[in-house]
């Protein structure tokens, strides 16, 4: 039945048409044919464009046919390293000391524990770490395979020798033999506990284990404020203010749609907006609403317009004349730069300057994301979202788990299901886990227009008619990438350095994706690198960057709230009033208004 709606309102819309002719109804039930039967498919493979994956190891196999030199290097590495397995184990046996451990990947945490060294577990783990170097060699460097088919297969090679660690079989990891004897097995039986909690859970659709500590507005989201705008797409959230006095120019965050926008107000000790209200700045937040299949046809422009656009008139009213700090987080600050660069070329001057938050504005290198982003794999997720009206949550969801898979699925497992311990929900898990949906239509054009034709960075992303363009940007723009990004890589949000030709702050801060950006001050070991560029400076590569600017210890907040200090007008003013009813914005209810509630 869910199939047949969307056909049956595409055949209808085009039947309705004035001008609808015999054909172009025959051709729009072709097109529904084809969406349905992509829809079909999705759900069998889970969204994985099997077209994709087929064709990244057609190129790789072929080519590797090809090359008789690099079939003869695979053997030869095969053998030495079969020969280095023996004599380490030889050694391992007749003097433990002089068995040199083989080198971790950087970043691999599964073998930290001092066990591993002892036998049989150091021959399981030197067995898996030359089996992974072999493959990485067998997947990598074979020459005339596309860059794109190289990456896929690489990576799938990683994800099955993930699947088979010794770390996650129970009887080869030491870390879980030790406890299942020290406990008596109840590790094992807590486990159990674990798995069956989370499937049970995940069957009746609830939420994880912990979350229902941290609502919305209770535990969370606390800064108190009022709604003073509300469309069918978002909410604008105005904060009272927590200073006797102000800085003249408001900040407008643009939060990401993908999640619900209260990762910038999580608790009050590591609430980015209490933190920016503490200072002395009038802040406002958009909320937006979470789509379902009746919003199917939302574009991204409406994005544009009843959520930026709209919020800079109802900041407009209740501040006339006001200058704006614009900040953009992840998606939200690719909006935020879209909207940036079609006002600058509408010569509107309200922007006073534009931050954004481990946010691309060039999507030629999107990290492995675009392991998940091809003509293929757009096609298929297209026919999905047609089907339902939007993209599950849960889609994303998987697909950034698989990216860390490590971190998210198998660590996840051993320590959860294995060991038979239970992480304690915090509150940036909990904000995890309260995922929104996105609209086919707007989905579908994020992906075409900006992953598969980049046309932000290469200028032909039309906004009202008309192409817009970052060097149109005149506001100082500061910027912050994350060293663990997975999903807005740090060297591909730095080429904003080459987009703009404005003055550009860079900083680069440890964490990932949203622990980076969610790194209050006082949180331990927490550093950043800051560099600020000219607009006549010149540009320098990332790792040039990177070698030029020392770290710092401490919080990238109070840097940047210093910056926007100093691009706001010198003398403090009183505070504004909520709201400016009398010109269409009264106060509709307290922070963090509705949107944020819906599941």
């Amino acid at each position: 039945m869910t199939t047949i709606q969307p056909a049956v309102r595409a055949v209808r819309t085009a039947a309705i048409s004035t001008e609808a002719t015999p054909g172009d109804l025959l051709a729009a039930a072709l097109r529904t044919t084809d969406l349905a039967a992509t829809a079909a498919l999705a759900r069998v493979t889970s969204g994985l464009s099997p077209v994709s994956l087929y064709l990244a190891y057609a190129d790789w196999a072929l080519h590797l046919a090809m090359a008789p030199g690099k079939r003869m290097e695979l053997a030869l590495s095969a053998a030495t390293k079969a020969g280095q397995f023996i004599g380490q184990a030889a050694l391992a046996i007749g003097d433990p000391g002089k068995a040199a451990p083989i080198a971790l990947v950087p970043g691999d945490r599964r073998f930290r524990d001092s066990g591993w060294q002892d036998q049989p577990y150091r021959s399981w783990y030197d067995m898996f770490m030359l089996s992974q170097q072999w493959w990485s060699e067998a997947t990598l460097g074979v020459n005339g395979v596309a860059p794109h088919h190289e990456d896929v297969v690489a990576f799938t090679a990683r994800q099955l020798l993930d699947m088979v660690s010794p770390s996650n079989i129970a009887p080869c990891n030491p870390e879980i033999t030790r406890r299942t004897m020290q406990s008596g097995g109840a590790n094992l039986i807590a486990g159990a506990g674990n798995l069956l909690g989370d499937l049970g859970r995940r069957v009746a659709g609830e939420a994880a284990a912990g979350t229902e500590a941290f609502r919305p507005g209770h535990e969370v989201a606390q800064t108190p404020g009022k709604v003073i705008h509300r469309n069918r797409l978002v909410e604008l959230i105005q904060y009272a203010p927590a200073t006797e006095s102000v800085h003249a120019e408001p900040i407008l965050i643009v939060p990401a749609w993908i999640m619900k926008y209260y990762i910038l107000d999580l608790s009050p000790h590591n609430s980015l907006i209490g933190y920016l209200v503490a200072k002395g700045h009038t802040v406002f937040c958009l909320s937006w609403h979470n789509p379902d299949a009746e919003d199917r046809d939302t574009s991204f422009d409406d994005y544009r317009r009843l959520g930026i656009a709209e919020a800079l008139d109802a900041i407009g009213a209740v501040l006339p004349g006001r200058r704006v700090h614009g900040v953009g987080y992840c998606l939200g600050g690719t909006l935020l730069t879209i909207a940036a660069a079609a006002m600058a070329r509408a010569g509107d001057e309200r922007l006073a300057t534009v931050t954004l938050l481990a946010a691309q504005t060039d999507f030629s290198e999107p990290g492995e994301l675009q392991l998940f982003i091809d003509h293929s794999e757009v096609a298929l997720l297209e026919g999905m979202m047609w089907e339902r009206g939007f993209l599950d949550s849960k889609q994303m969801a998987g697909a950034f788990q698989i990216l860390q898979s490590n971190d998210l699925i198998w660590s996840r497992m051993v320590h959860d299901y294995l060991m038979g311990d239970s992480a304690p929900m915090i509150d940036l898990t909990a904000w995890n886990a309260d995922a929104t949906r996105m609209p086919y239509r707007m989905h579908s054009e994020y992906l075409r227009h900006l992953f598969l034709e980049n046309s932000l960075a290469s200028a032909t992303y039309i906004v009202d008619g008309h192409p817009v363009s970052t060097k149109n940007i005149e506001a100082p723009i500061f910027v912050v990438g994350t060293e663990r990004d997975h999903v807005a890589p740090w060297r591909s949000v730095f080429k904003i350095h080459y987009l703009s030709d404005a003055d550009v702050t860079f900083v680069l801060t440890s964490g990932g994706h949203n622990a980076g950006i969610v790194s209050e001050p006082g949180h331990p070991r927490r550093e950043f690198r800051l560099r600020h560029k000219a607009a006549a400076d010149q540009c320098v590569s990332p790792d040039e960057w990177l070698a030029l600017t020392p770290p710092q210890p401490g919080s990238w907040w109070q840097p940047w709230q210093e910056w926007l200090a100093a691009h706001s007008s010198p003398a403090m003013v009183q505070p504004p009033v909520t709201g400016a009813a009398r010109r269409g914005y009264p106060p509709l209810c307290d922070a963090p208004g509705i949107y944020v509630h819906e599941a």
